[in-house]
């Protein structure tokens, strides 16, 4: 799951997030598939954890520690 953060003025309902009610800085878990179509409202959300990243940087701790066990 990627996460944005609610960036508008009001507090708003999210039919996709199941009519989840959202707070103005309010920190939100969103479907990976769905993150840009998030972000691309920057006046409404913002970025805080892209998954594209995420993934990234997962793969790039777990090939580190593969080599470090095999250095030992």
């Amino acid at each position: 799951m990627a996460r944005v953060r609610y960036v508008g003025p009001e507090p708003v309902t999210v039919p996709e997030l199941g009519d989840r009610r959202i707070e103005p800085d309010e920190l939100v878990e969103v479907p990976d598939a769905r993150y840009e179509g998030y972000v691309c409202q920057p006046g409404t959300w913002e970025a805080v954890e892209d998954p594209r990243l995420v993934e990234a940087t997962a793969k790039k701790t777990t090939a580190v520690k593969s080599a470090a066990t095999r250095e030992v």
